[in-house]
């Protein structure tokens, strides 16, 4: 039986063969995504709005366009992965944008992390130019995104999907779907509210223990090993212990998640105490610098109120 993103070659949609994949934003995330379309034998045109990115990706094969536009006219199904609204909205709606090179048949897919609103207004968009949209995030970060195990939460129509479905799992492991345009991103800014509390939870836990004289890779064992294991504590223990904040998934985008997240919540009228409460101690590390560093440099925060590291020593 052949493999899904094989099997995608032979089948039409439109009368459109979509193996012909356009990959818009090269960054930590997209870097890995676009080389592991490439290694599965799809023909990928890429486009980042910073110059010098896709050296790695020409090498196995890719062609770099110019615009948005000419990716999108040269391409069947086109992804973007970008930091945060404003950029989305230049990178579509911009002159020599994705939307002046979309045709009907086309599979527009985001996977950014983004506010609901404005993945209805690309699909609304998309619909006007007889294309279907997709808003599709992930769950996995920097080595998910190289290893090809990223999760995708899905909005959009079964139909795009289907003709979509390969590529995704061509980049990924799993594809849930969430239900109409909007879902994808309501999902995810939902598990990344999870993901920030989960975060600053651990760093204040290894701030109690720290504190109190406990060694720190006794205490992260103990965790992993009781009711407080999770995933923040499996990806980011030992960084937290190291002080080794090589980003992965920086500090200043899970302040921009937890901040969408914060409008989200208002106008669904949810209470959302914990949320605020992370999203301050996020808004600490960016006061602090941080920004740039992987989000689980928020620990460092606590280190300077108790004057220790949580793998020993004095700050």
């Amino acid at each position: 039986m052949k493999n899904l993103y094989n099997q995608i070659k032979t089948v039409c949609n439109g009368g459109i063969h979509m193996n012909k994949v356009g990959f818009i934003g090269l960054g930590v995330m997209g870097q890995g995504m676009a080389a592991n379309l490439l290694n599965k034998g799809f023909e990928v045109t890429v486009y980042n709005r910073t110059p010098g990115k896709a050296d790695s990706l020409l090498a196995l094969g890719a062609k770099e366009l110019r615009t948005p536009a000419a990716v999108a006219e040269s391409s069947d199904i086109v992804i973007t992965m970008i930091s945060n609204d404003a950029a989305i909205r230049e990178v579509y709606w911009g002159e020599n944008g994705v939307f002046a090179g979309a045709r009907s048949g086309h599979i527009l897919i985001d996977s950014s992390t983004i506010s609901s609103t404005l993945a209805k207004e690309l699909a609304a968009a998309a619909e006007a130019v007889g294309a279907s949209f997709l808003d599709a995030p992930v769950t996995g970060s920097k080595p998910a995104a190289e290893g090809g195990t990223l999760v995708f939460m899905v909005g959009g129509s079964t139909e795009a999907l289907a003709g979509a479905e390969a590529v995704l799992l061509a980049m990924g492991r799993k594809v849930i779907p969430m239900g109409p345009n909007g879902s994808g991103s309501i999902a995810k800014l939902a598990h990344n509210t999870i993901v920030g509390i989960n975060v600053v939870a651990l760093s204040e836990g290894m701030a109690i223990a720290a504190s109190g004289g406990i060694d720190g890779s006794a205490f992260l064992e103990l965790v992993q090993s009781g009711g407080a294991a999770s995933k923040a504590a499996e990806m980011k223990g030992q960084k937290l212990l190291e002080g080794n904040f090589d980003v992965q998934f920086s500090l200043e985008l899970m302040l921009k998640d937890l901040k969408l997240s914060s409008v989200l919540s208002d106008s669904l009228k949810v209470p959302t105490p914990l949320l605020e409460a992370t999203k301050s101690q996020f808004q600490i590390g960016e006061s602090l610098g941080l920004s740039g560093l992987d989000m689980s440099s928020v620990g460092q925060a606590y280190e300077q109120w108790i004057g220790r590291k949580f793998g020993g020593g004095k700050v």
